[in-house]
């Protein structure tokens, strides 16, 4: 900064207001000192800057799976209103394993962001508690004591997608569960009790919320003659993953078997597809998270605070009422 400010004829306290995008500069000298620091090829040092303001005005996202556009939405909300405020972003991916997402979260507290948002978080609570107490964290689709979230009602959610099969006609449902995915224990929750409830047999096939999943427990049920004539699957990859393999196969959807997934990301919404799904305020949820961590910044607030959002029925194409194989007359 001293070499900015004496090539351009300014104090090094101008140079600091100018990096520092104070509004009390005149354009004049502004110019002066960018162009000098532009010949010098000068950038500020974030690190520095942060241990003498105490911020570093970043926030770390640890996102859960690259390959799932649900976070990319996630992401579009936080940024959103990181940057309204003068916040930038830091992204790391935790691979859908616990492991890669505690060693994520303790990257983000060693870099010294002013907070952490974990989108779709698999760590136990112990670890995200742990973090909160050296800087503030908000999740997204799981909540946990002590931890400040932002979640979708999913109870409610595995509720719609089980009614509404039902209220098709559909009797033999398959739930296709979404493993330790942020959510998918609520969703089999509400599922398997509105089944219950019309006393209808309680089928869950183990998955996860991937493309693969889908198209590995289509082909096991088509192999083991199990097909249903309905799936409600804990996510929308695993959705097309389901419809893929099911078509493949010989059983086209909806005319064979109904799917209906969860999340309505853009990829539910591609005409060609138009999966029936469970919409969540996906960027919303996102804007939601980012103001709160920037809430307790400046409140100091310490209570933690849970929102919950409400899951809404999208009916597009790939459900529809069972066909009705008419019974031959006995000999």
């Amino acid at each position: 900064m001293d070499d900015v400010a004496e090539a351009a004829g300014v104090s090094r306290a101008l140079v600091s207001l100018v990096m520092r995008n104070a509004p009390n500069v005149s354009d004049r000298r502004r110019k002066a000192v960018l162009d000098a620091a532009d010949r010098l090829g000068y950038r500020p040092n974030a690190a520095a800057r942060s241990l003498a303001e105490r911020r570093s005005n970043t926030l770390g996202v640890v996102v859960n799976d690259l390959h799932n556009t649900f976070f990319a939405d996630l992401v579009d909300g936080v940024h959103e209103v990181a940057q309204a405020n003068g916040f930038r972003l830091l992204l790391n991916t935790a691979w859908r394993t616990d492991i890669d997402e505690r060693q994520a979260v303790e990257a983000f507290l060693e870099y010294r962001v002013d907070g952490i948002l974990v989108l779709g978080p698999t760590a136990d609570g112990d670890t995200l508690r742990d973090a909160s107490k050296n800087t503030p964290v908000v999740t997204i689709g799981s909540s946990f004591p002590g931890v400040d979230a932002v979640v979708n009602d999913d109870l409610r959610g595995g509720e719609l997608a089980a009614e509404h099969l039902v209220n098709l006609g559909h009797r033999d449902i398959v739930h296709l569960d979404g493993g330790n995915g942020a959510g998918a224990d609520h969703r089999r929750e509400g599922f398997c009790g509105v089944m219950e409830s019309m006393g209808l047999e309680v089928r869950v096939v183990p998955g996860e919320f991937t493309e693969r999943s889908g198209l590995e427990a289509a082909i096991d049920l088509v192999e083991a003659g199990m097909v249903p004539t309905a799936v409600f699957a804990a996510n929308d990859l695993a959705a097309v993953g389901m419809i893929d393999a099911l078509t493949v196969a010989g059983h086209p959807v909806p005319e064979s078997v109904s799917v209906i997934g969860y999340d309505n990301t853009h990829l539910a919404q591609l005409r060609h597809i138009g999966l029936t799904t469970i919409h969540q305020p996906r960027v919303e949820m996102g804007r939601l998270a980012a103001e709160i961590v920037l809430e307790r910044l400046e409140s100091g607030r310490r209570q933690s605070v849970c929102h919950v959002v409400t899951p809404e029925l999208v009916v597009r194409n790939t459900t529809a009422p069972p066909v009705v194989t008419p019974r031959r007359a006995s000999a």
